[in-house]
Formats: C-alpha cells, structure tokens, sequence
C-alpha cells in the first residue's frame, strides 16, 4: 500500500537577478502604482511618466553598488527574478543581524521589535560582499533609540529571495515531508541496522540514523556495549535526554508490586509512552542488557499506516478518531499526570487540499494509560462516545493487524529507537522465573532531535526543514 501523506503543491522558485551589467524586465511588473517603495530594477517607462514618478529606478549590477537612492521609505522594494519584491522596511530592521544588534558570541538579539519606531523609514543601496554576494544595505530613518546614525542594516539578495519564498510557503500551507508509512512487508525491506562505534563517530552515519527515523520512525543498533551506560551515549549522540519522574535512564524489568505494566512479565499492549504529559517525549530508546528469558518479543506498528487505512474505508470513522478528546492519566506512586488529547492531530488544512492529503501530524493511542472519558459522556451527546468506540475499534485493529505489526525479539547488545508520537510499541508475555529480561530505557524530546537534524541537514544537504517548509542554508 503506498501513501502520500502530504502533496507539496509546485512552486515557481525565485532566482536572484543580482548581477554585472544590464537587464531588461517586462512591462507591467512595477510595484510604484502600488505602494512607495523604492525599486531596484531599470524602468521601462516612457521620460514623460519618469517625470511625475517619485522613485528612482536603480538596476543590481555595477552602474549603481554603493549608492544610496537618496530618497526615505516605509516600504523598500528589491527585484527578485525579475520581479518587484515588496519588504516592510520594519521587517528589515527586525531582522537585522550586524554586531550592534545580535551579540556575535551568543547569538541573541539585542534589541526588541516593540522598540522599532513606527515611523521607521530607510534608504538604500546594493553593494558586492565577497562572501554573501549581492547585497542590500539600509541606512535608516528614525532609528531604534540608543543607535547612531551609522547604523546599517545589510541583507543578501539570496537571503532576501528565501524569505519570500519560506513566507509564500507558510501561508499557502505547502508542506515537504519525506515521511513513509509502513505496514510489517514495508519495514521488513525497509529496515535499517546500524553500527554502534560507527554512529558514535560518524556525523554521516548519525544523519543516516536520523533521517531513517524521521522518515520510518523506527530504527535499530546493533554492537551496543554491554553497559548501563550505553544508552545514554546513544541518545546523547543527538542531544539532551528527556528527565521524567521515571528518570534521566530507566530499567524495564519485572518486579514485584510494580507500578506500571512494563515493569511486569505480562503482555503489554500496543501503546506511547508519557500521553498523560503536556510534551510526550518524541523518540525512546530500549536498549537490551539481558535477554534470557523465554519470550518478550517486541511489536511495532505505524499509527499513521492505520490511520490511512481508517480514512480510506470509513472518512466518518477518521474524523471521529481527529475530534474525540480522550483523557490519559498517571494517578500512582505520588505522582498525579492528567492530560486529555484526540486520536489524531492534524496539520493546518490550506484550503485547497486535496481529500487524500493526510497531514498528520501525530497520533496518541495509549489504553493502558487511559482515564475515564470526560467530556461528551451522557445526554445530548450519546452519539459521540458510541461513535467514538466503534472508530476506536477500526483503529486497534488496523493497529493490531498480523500484516501491519513488525515483531522482533531483540537480543543482547542490541538497542531499538522509535518515534514515540507515532510508533506504538508492545511487549509479549515472558517467563521472569526461566530467566532475567532487562531493557534500559531512555527519551528525546522533538525539540533536541529536529535541532540535531536540522544542524546535520545544514551540513550535509545545504538545506533544513521546519514546518514543512525547505529553506536552503544561505548566510
């Protein structure tokens, strides 16, 4: 079964012109009938309309680099492909990054937008930078209090061109995933196992790994040491691990009078961790230190898989599952969680989306840890519930499917890593008394594995995803 979760819609890409000589560029494209902007292309008007235009016509090559038009405006305008490209001369100002305005050490901004002047203003002139090229460079009117009147603000024309179009983007609702759902024959071809001591020393191998689960979701090691340790240096390989009231590590074994079904030999159903927290942690990492005992073989699913399949046989079913709040809970130990949440989490919906366009954004499903429903349970809300268990039902049986589960029993020296927002996992029944089973548990939060992925993307790409929106890594 192939899926597109997410259709990206084509969009014409913007091509900076900045360049040596002339340039001719089509009637009808200026922007000075518009709003008064300054304009940086050569005009096509005849002497007669030059005379009662208030703008200066310049062109980004040589004949003009180093000079300021003259003339203070609150929009400033800057041909990109050939096109007037209108900026605000407030976001311009906001975003600039020189030495008196972001701390070249930290990073952080050193003034705050609130103190922009409203009646800002600026004038403009390209210049060439050897190592950023074509540039815009704005020396302003009515200034943030406190900056002189050398202040300038310089932006590259390339940097310039991905804003418009991160902004075109966002707004369209366009979205690039390279997600892959996946049923047990999808992940049997394509699964991946990694060395330890190589993604411990390769950045490569450590954006292959990443690139895998953001993709799949699911992953596996193998040549892990044998060490409680161990899992903590693989996590860490990404960034910082999520603490919980479990712990910065956790040991998954039977014990008695446990506190949670995962600390049992029991069988322990298709389920996420954490769903009664306000951030469930976005990947787990099990790594095993002792497999000797008969059985506690691990499954795993794509909730996404299901979850498509459940919008293909029954859209009644699927909007249900993206509507019903079901409430999660930790009431135990000293501990009170308590957090209510829907099946399925979309993406915004641009309005022109396609019926099939998926856009999940996550999925909760956790019955081990789910509290009494506490909303739409009586009255004129009978329905609700009713329709809420028969979808429920769909879905844990697309979930639990022999042909959508992927079964493993992992081995000593061997560590599983999946995406705890969308792959559920399960644990079969295991004879504590023939023998010791003993996993060591750790989380990462979305925030730490995006920002790894985005720096390795960087990198190795020349580009980073947010939001579903490319932006190339331009300086």
């Amino acid at each position: 079964m192939s899926i597109n979760l997410l259709t990206r819609a084509g969009l014409r890409p913007l091509t900076a012109i900045a360049r040596a000589g002339s340039r001719k560029y089509r009637p009808g494209l200026s922007a000075r009938n518009v709003v008064p902007a300054r304009q940086f292309w050569k005009n096509s008007t005849s002497p007669a309309q030059e005379a009662t235009t208030p703008q200066e016509h310049l062109v980004h090559d040589a004949s003009n680099a180093g000079q300021f038009d003259g003339k203070s405006s609150k929009n400033l305008a800057v041909s990109i492909d050939g096109e007037p490209k209108i900026f605000d001369s407030i976001f311009l100002r906001d975003s600039c990054t020189c030495p008196e305005c972001v701390d070249p050490s930290n990073k952080q901004k050193l003034f705050q937008t609130c103190d922009i002047p409203e009646n800002i203003e600026g004038v403009c002139q390209t210049i060439v930078d050897k190592e950023h090229g074509w540039m815009v460079e704005v020396a302003w009117q009515s200034d943030v209090p406190g900056y002189s009147s050398e202040h300038r603000t310089k932006h590259s024309i390339n940097w310039l061109k991905r804003a418009l179009t991160t902004e075109v983007e966002l707004r369209g609702g366009v979205r690039s995933d390279e997600r892959v759902v996946w049923n047990k024959e999808i992940m049997t071809k394509n699964n991946k196992w990694l060395d330890y001591d190589d993604y411990m020393a390769n950045d490569h191998t450590l954006f292959e790994a990443l690139v895998h689960l953001n993709k799949y979701g699911l992953l596996f090691f193998k040549g892990v040491p044998d060490s409680e340790k161990s899992v903590e240096d693989i996590a860490e390989r990404i960034g910082t691990l999520k603490d919980s009231f479990y712990g910065r590590t956790w040991d998954v074994k039977s014990i008695p009078n446990a506190k949670n079904i995962a600390y049992t030999s029991q069988f322990l159903g298709l389920h996420m961790d954490l769903l009664y927290t306000a951030n469930p942690p976005h990947l787990q990492f099990l790594h095993s230190l002792r497999a000797q005992s008969p059985g506690g073989s691990s499954l795993f699913a794509d909730t996404f898989y299901a979850a498509a399949e459940i919008h293909t046989s029954s859209a009644f079913h699927f909007r249900t599952l993206c509507t019903f709040p079901v409430t999660y809970h930790y009431h135990n130990d000293s501990q009170h969680y308590h957090y209510t949440r829907p099946t399925i989490e979309l993406f915004p919906y641009p309005k022109y989306s396609e019926p099939t366009n998926l856009a999940i954004r996550r999925v909760n499903w956790s019955p081990p840890f789910q509290g009494p429903f506490e909303a739409r349970i009586g009255g004129e809300n009978q329905s609700a519930l009713s329709n809420y268990l028969s979808a429920s039902k769909a879905f844990e049986k697309a979930l639990s499917s022999e042909e959508n589960m992927l079964e493993y029993r992992l081995k000593e020296g061997e560590c599983v890593v999946f995406d705890n927002r969308r792959v559920v996992h399960a644990r079969r029944a295991f004879d504590a008394d023939e023998g010791e089973r003993w996993l060591k548990g750790a989380y990462v939060d979305d925030d730490v594995f995006f920002s790894r992925l985005r720096v390795l993307q960087e990198k190795f790409e020349g580009k980073w995803v947010s939001d579903g929106v490319t932006r190339e890594a331009v300086k």
